[in-house]
């Protein structure tokens, strides 16, 4: 794959693992809700196949999402896989019948659930393995200890190379790192949902990626108004601005904005490349 030069450039989550800042979330390439599978499968392979094209080489993904149905999706489109990429899954849930996602964080379910992730996508070895730990958008308390362990074993043995957490607190995060290191974490954060601001300070300088999901989920009417105006003032989309801002917010900062159309996954990288001016950053800061 031809280099390409994509907003933000590229960061280094590990020695043998650098990426794209801004990268990819298959969640949408599923069906409604997440559960069974998209109404134009080729539609959904197109788009990973143009995420490739694009330079893109970060996609974010799991077992659950389907379930088997996401992962089964990249495994045909970009089997086998481009020596640039580098694919980043979850574990610690399941999907029952009707469609919840109840957790599932026995070291055994979470043996059951690398293996699936391993057989799915065709992979010897996962390059990422996110612990996804608490509720939909928020952390829960309690330890992590066992869960996480169970992960590190499994490192041991080469079925994952790195690890992650998702929907944590800065304790359960200084838990993991009591027990292995870890190169990201996944939580819930925008522009209008900043709770996470002195914890992305904080792991900057450990060079541990911190990746928001929803980048434009749970906006007050108000605060979504302020953001249409910025975006209505620099001829922009509001996702564009939003994706903006994030890069801007800490080098850090890996995006992974999902969508089933190749018109939206362009316009997703082309709006991440906005220069926000101080006067439009003081006017979005002020959402929070």
């Amino acid at each position: 794959m031809a280099a390409k030069t994509l907003p933000g450039g590229t960061f280094v989550m590990a020695e043998d693992l650098t990426v794209a800042r801004v990268g990819y979330g298959a969640m949408q390439l599923a069906g409604p809700h997440v559960f069974g599978p998209p109404a134009d499968r080729d539609a959904a392979v197109a788009v990973l196949r143009e995420a490739i094209e694009l330079g893109i080489t970060h996609i974010d993904t799991s077992d659950f999402y389907g379930p088997h149905v996401t992962n089964q999706i990249i495994k045909e489109a970009l089997h086998p896989y481009p020596d640039e990429l580098r694919i980043v899954t979850k574990v610690g849930a399941y999907r029952d019948v009707k469609g919840g996602w109840p957790h599932a964080r026995s070291p055994e379910q979470l043996r059951q659930a690398v293996h699936d992730n391993l057989i799915h996508l065709g992979l010897e070895a996962l390059d990422v393995v996110n612990l996804r730990v608490g509720g939909f958008d928020s952390p829960t308390p309690g330890s992590i200890a066992e869960p996480f362990t169970a992960l590190a074993e499994m490192q041991q043995e080469g079925l994952i190379k790195h690890l992650g957490i998702s929907t944590v607190s800065a304790e359960q995060i200084a838990e993991a790192q009591s027990i292995a290191p870890i190169v990201c974490v996944q939580n819930f954060y925008n522009l209008a949902h900043r709770l996470d601001d002195d914890l992305i300070e904080s792991l900057a300088p450990q060079g541990i990626a911190y990746v928001p999901y929803f980048p434009l989920g749970g906006f007050t009417p108000l605060q979504s108004d302020t953001l249409e105006s910025v975006a209505t003032r620099l001829d922009t989309t509001p996702m564009a601005v939003a994706l903006a801002w994030l890069l801007q917010r800490s080098p850090n900062i890996l995006l992974i904005p999902g969508t089933s159309s190749v018109a939206h996954l362009r316009e997703n990288v082309t709006g991440a490349a906005l220069a926000l001016p101080e006067n439009e950053l003081t006017a979005l800061n002020s959402i929070s």
